[in-house]
């Protein structure tokens, strides 16, 4: 007996933990996960930013708390998962969003900017995955991962000059690969975005330097992203639409990887 589609992609009873998502590619798939049902515990360094961002899902109807915490710090991401297990019983989908870029060639790239973006790119979706882990998908045999990662973690570039960022986001596809494979076997799937250009905070001085008609020229569907461009697969992954779809990194970026030759 087949399920009804409304009912596949349907996440009431469901709580999802968004790290970075008081703002960009973050809050939009936070708002995804809620309109489809889910209780939502926002994650990101700023308190301020935090309760702008709860209070526009809540007028929204979509039950949403915040905790603020560096995402790359063990102790302060023990504390989240804590409090989120204390406050809401269970965190079934996790969303490893936070992230941090530096832009500068490697020969003058500062060390202290490669460990902030490797740190928060990388070290907090390991940090976050096993924390939620064992505190409540493996108990529980049950669990949907969605890591953010980049088309800039499937090719390098000439327009832009990132190596820990996309250093950083490689490490990200092949991390959703190998947890997913490790996972499996519990009931836990582990997926991937690879989101092109989207306006936001991060990728605001590449826009503005590159031009945002040059980036979007260089996709087969001449545009860049915009606020609803990652809410479907989104909810693809977190819902039981996706339960048989683990360790895949789906590029979300019109065409762009299809046709530079990222795989």
């Amino acid at each position: 007996m087949s399920t009804p589609i409304q009912q596949l992609f349907d996440l009431r009873g469901r709580t999802a933990l968004v790290t970075g998502g008081s703002r960009g590619l973050g809050l939009q798939i936070a708002e995804s996960l809620g309109e489809a049902g889910a209780r939502i515990l926002l994650c990101s360094r700023k308190a301020a930013d935090l309760e702008e961002a709860a209070a526009d899902l809540q007028a929204k109807g979509i039950d949403t708390r915040w905790v603020a915490a560096d995402a790359s710090d063990p102790a302060q991401v023990n504390r989240v998962v804590d409090e989120a297990m204390q406050r809401l019983g269970q965190i079934d989908i996790l969303v490893n969003n936070a992230g941090a870029t530096w832009g500068a060639p490697i020969e003058d790239y500062p060390l202290e900017a490669w460990d902030k973006v490797m740190n928060l790119n990388i070290r907090s979706i390991f940090l976050f995955c096993q924390a939620v882990g064992k505190a409540s998908m493996l108990p529980r045999r049950y669990g949907r991962i969605i890591n953010v990662a980049s088309i800039a973690g499937l090719s390098g570039s000439l327009d832009v000059k990132f190596i820990a960022y996309g250093t950083s986001k490689g490490a990200v596809v092949n991390f959703t690969r190998t947890l997913a494979a490790e996972w499996g076997p519990q009931g836990i799937t582990v997926n991937a975005l690879a989101p092109g250009f989207f306006p936001s905070k991060m990728t605001r001085g590449t826009l503005q330097s590159v031009g945002v008609d040059k980036l979007a020229a260089a996709a087969p569907l001449r545009r860049i992203g915009d606020d609803d461009d990652l809410k479907g697969a989104a909810l693809l992954f977190a819902s039981a639409a996706g339960k048989h779809i683990t360790g895949q990194i789906l590029p979300v970026d019109g065409g762009v990887s299809a046709v530079h030759g990222a795989a």
